[in-house]
Parts: C-alpha cells; structure tokens; sequence
C-alpha cells in the first residue's frame, strides 16, 4: 500500500502492533497483509498517536524528540502553554507532547503550594485558569474581610481584588460590612405600667467595629441586635404610665440610646443614633385620648370667649364714662351711629315733618 506523508506530516510505523519507525515527509510502500500500519498526523498542536508509549517515541527516534516539546507538570503546578509568547490552554496534565515545528511553543509553569503566589501571577492567565484552581476575593469599599486558611486567622484584608490558591490550604475570606447599617423595629406591643397595650415603632443605626471579634463570638449578628432593642424599650416604656409616656417621648429616645451605648460591646458594634418613630394607641384608648383633646379645646375656647367679653365689657363702661363727661364726644357718638344707620338703608320715606326735624337737629 502506497503512503504519501508531506512536509507538514509525520507518520508512525506500526507492525503487528508495535513500534518500528517514525516516518517524514516522502513516499512509502507497505504491504499491510504483513501486518504493517501507517499513522498519519498533521505536526501541529499537540502529538495525538498514543499507541505507544511516549517515553518510546522520544528514545528511539531523536529526530522525532528534537521536532517536539515534552512538557511535563510536577505536583502542585499548573501550566500555562504559550504559543508565540501568548497565552493559548491551561495545562493540568502530568505530561503533554506539542510539536514545535510550526508552531513555538513555550511553556510557564505556575507553583500552587503557597496560596498568596497566585496575586503575583498575571491577570490574563488567572482569566484562563478554571476556578477549581484558586479563589477570588472582592473586598468592596466600606468592607473588611477576615481570610482564614484552613480555619486559622491569617490576616485582615482591606478594598481591593485578591487571588489565592487553593491546592495546599483551604482558604474562605468572610466579609464584614463596616458601613452604618439601618434597623427598624416596627410594631413592637408593650404594656405601660398602668396594663395599657401600645405598640412602639423604633429605628436605630449601628456599625460593627470588632469584625474579628464579631465573627468569632457572634452569630446572626442582626437578630442579636433586634433583639437587644427590644428589651431595651421594654425596660424603659414599662416603668411608666401612658400619659407619663406621650409627655416624655423624646426622653425615650435619648434614654434608649444611652442604655444601647452600655450595652454595645457585648455585640462588637457602635449605635450611632437611636429614635422612636410612633406610639401607636389601642382603637379604645385614642378615642378617649380624643374625646378628652376636643373637651380640653372647647374649654379653652370658652375661656377665650369669656375673656373676649369681658374685654368687650370694660371697653363699653370706659366709653361710656368719657362719654359722659364730654358732650361732644356724645355727640359724635350718636352722628357715628347716624352715620351706620344711613349706610345700612337704601331709600328712606317719610309720611310727616317730625323725623325730619329729629334728623335735622341731631346734625345741628
């Protein structure tokens, strides 16, 4: 059988299943009823005959050995395959074969046994490195994060980007949030000193400033928190009776944010501010707290009446007086309300004489 291998081939020669020659860029006779058996490939990428092994390929054929680069990946390394200085395939394997006719190929070897060694290595090969290889950690503004290699404090890492591998040593980076966090209690049911239910809305704000600390003593630091808040405000609106309370609410929020400063270390965070939002009454409870609001207003308005009247009154007595010691002044009075009447009447008639002189000699 005839055989054509050209330039940019390479044949291997197999009789009865084993390896006899490498063969190279010509034309070859075999007769395969003899057992003989050619394998064609193209000498580009990587050497795909495996039906030998390689190590027989390269001791037997050193033509073939220099036509070829042997890469072989030690424990705890990972390889990054370079083709004309750029970066191609990762290399996970034990051992590659590549021809290195065509193509120059380089290789770069990356050491995973130290896990910080992976923020050295450039950005564009960890782009290409499957994940299961190293981890990723993004720590964000106003964020702290903890690394733990296997579960042994390491360090505190601040804003940035870091990259660890994974081979040797289990590595987790929890992230604390340092920024002011909002909480808000809402519709929380206490009973005053006189038995009467209310309902208190409360919102607060608070920062962690122990993260460490926090995440080794605290869990779900938030419930934690409410909950603190809440025996607060029970500790406090319990003491006292109801209208004691609705006169003294912005006391509250200065006396619950005091007893939460106290308190504040044992969960590794600072309030920043503390304030009741609303009192909220039972149905039965405002009603009366209505009812009394609208007696309270009309007895200030009758006070106010009362008080306009006898105002009203000492003005007249005071009109009066000098009226009566000074006739002109009573005579002007009496023109002024001449002068009202008149203003009030469109047309006038008259059936005699009489009114007329009495007008007449009240202007005179």
């Amino acid at each position: 059988m005839k055989y054509q291998i050209n330039q940019n081939q390479c044949g291997f020669l197999m009789k009865d299943g084993r390896f006899v020659r490498t063969l190279y860029c010509g034309t070859y006779h075999f007769v395969r009823a003899l057992g003989y058996e050619v394998n064609v490939e193209d000498m580009e990428g990587a050497v795909k005959f495996d039906k030998v092994p390689k190590e027989i390929l390269l001791e037997q054929d050193k033509t073939f050995a220099g036509k070829v680069l042997r890469i072989m990946i030690p424990e705890g390394h990972i390889g990054i395959l370079k083709e004309g200085g750029v970066a191609r395939k990762i290399l996970t394997e034990a051992e590659y074969l590549y021809w290195n006719v065509w193509n120059r190929f380089s290789v770069d070897l990356l050491d995973m046994r130290e896990p910080e060694s992976a923020g050295k290595v450039n950005k564009a090969y960890m782009a290409q490195i499957p994940l299961k290889y190293y981890k990723k950690i993004e720590i964000q503004p106003g964020e702290l994060g903890i690394l733990y290699y296997n579960n042994q404090v390491v360090r505190e890492l601040e804003t940035g980007t870091y990259y660890y591998w994974v081979y040797a040593k289990d590595v987790v980076c929890r992230i604390v949030d340092l920024k002011v966090r909002p909480l808000e209690i809402s519709g929380q049911e206490i009973l005053t000193a006189d038995r009467i239910g209310i309902r208190v809305n409360l919102m607060c704000t608070y920062r962690v400033v122990e993260p460490r600390t926090m995440l080794e003593t605290i869990r779900n630091l938030e419930n934690q928190v409410y909950a603190c808040v809440q025996l607060v405000i029970r500790e406090y609106i319990g003491r006292y009776r109801l209208d004691e309370l609705l006169e003294q609410k912005e006391e509250i929020s200065r006396f619950i944010l005091e007893r939460l400063h106290q308190v504040e270390r044992d969960y590794c965070i600072e309030f920043r501010s503390a304030g009741i939002k609303d009192i909220i009454l039972p149905g039965e409870i405002r009603d009366i707290m209505n009812t009394v609001l609208v007696a309270e207003r009309r007895a200030q308005a009758n006070v106010i009446t009362r008080r306009e009247e006898v105002a009203s009154t000492r003005s007249l007595l005071n009109t009066a007086k000098l009226m009566d010691e000074n006739k002109t002044l009573y005579k002007l009075k009496e023109m002024e309300c001449l002068e009202r009447i008149c203003a009030q009447v469109g047309n006038i008639q008259v059936g005699g004489g009489a009114l007329l002189e009495q007008l007449r000699a009240l202007i005179e």
